[in-house]
């Protein structure tokens, strides 16, 4: 990493509307190269060796010029955390104008779970609803969950990662006694080598978000080694981030399916502006406005020693 791109460095804290998988404050930091600015956003959890591909991806994005857009517009869906409260539910829905389909993140309370999906169909009936377990559940939880799920709400367009291991999922899809595609997650970003997981019976989707990934070239090529219809997601980046994602989309040589770039939507502030409209975001450049968002000098240092580490992972 060259030690233009890593004095370039700023770090930033983005406060969000509601608890998202136990996040209040998103911590992202930025790099300014000859393609613009980029973003390294791994979550605070994650070892140097997890944060690799973040890192690859920040030095492309900043140095690399994008592909050729294919389209200029991109579907996306709304995203609805796991909350119980409708008025809240109600809100974060109107924030995503005119999109015909929405992600709801379950797997704690079935029951809860039911009542926030029945809610969101009674607000919006014909909306398409796609859930995100985040592997949280055994093979049997799935057949369960998934069974009440249909009986109780109707068929879904698909469930992502709804057990955590290749070999759950395709012990899972063997199970099931009715149809639901089954979108990959977890088991591909957190691979140790994505190229080397066979899919085939166990996943109908990839889900690509370019961070995790490496960035739009690996995307593209893990995308085209599988052979699956894919949806571009977000890991809840801010506006710098989801711009590159959008980036990735565009230039997809098929997208079918809603893309999961929204959840700028979630934040309370960001570095700049995307803005869904009828159901849709553009392919914007953000020039991010920082400076009110900058975090103390210490959290600044821990982002320093944090990319020097993960740098050293790759040198």
């Amino acid at each position: 990493m060259s030690e233009k791109l890593f004095s370039s460095m700023r770090v930033v804290a983005l406060p969000t509307k509601t608890n998202f998988r136990g996040i209040t404050l998103r911590e992202v930091a930025l790099f300014q190269g000859d393609q613009g600015w980029a973003e390294f956003s791994p979550f605070l959890e994650y070892p140097p060796e997890e944060c690799v591909p973040w890192l690859q991806c920040a030095i492309e994005a900043a140095t690399v010029p994008r592909p050729k857009a294919l389209r200029e517009k991109i579907r996306i869906n709304a995203t609805m955390p796991a909350l119980n409260d409708r008025s809240e539910i109600a809100k974060i829905l109107d924030e995503f104008p005119g999109c015909e389909v929405v992600k709801v993140k379950v797997g704690d309370q079935l029951a809860e779970d039911i009542a926030r999906i029945a809610f969101i169909k009674s607000l919006q009936p014909d909306i398409k609803i796609r859930i995100d377990v985040n592997g949280n559940w055994s093979v049997g939880q799935a057949i369960d969950s998934l069974t009440q799920i249909y009986e109780k709400i109707g068929s879904l367009e698909y469930v992502e990662q709804p057990c955590r291991s290749v070999e759950e999922l395709r012990e899972l899809k063997s199970s099931l006694t009715f149809n639901i595609r089954i979108a990959a997650d977890e088991a591909i970003r957190k691979a140790k080598d994505p190229f080397a997981i066979d899919l085939r019976g166990a996943a109908d989707i990839l889900m690509l978000k370019v961070q995790p990934l490496g960035g739009i070239e690996r995307s593209m090529k893990i995308a085209q080694h599988h052979g699956l219809p894919v949806v571009v997601s977000s890991a809840l980046e801010s506006a710098v981030g989801i711009s590159y994602g959008l980036n990735l989309a565009a230039s997809l040589p098929e997208l079918d399916f809603a893309c999961g770039l929204g959840t700028g939507a979630l934040l309370s502030s960001d570095l700049g502006s995307i803005p869904i409209e009828n159901g849709a975001m553009s392919l914007t450049a953000i020039v991010p406005d920082f400076e009110k968002f900058l975090v103390s000098p210490e959290r600044h240092q821990w982002w320093q020693d944090r990319v020097m580490k993960t740098w050293s992972k790759i040198a």
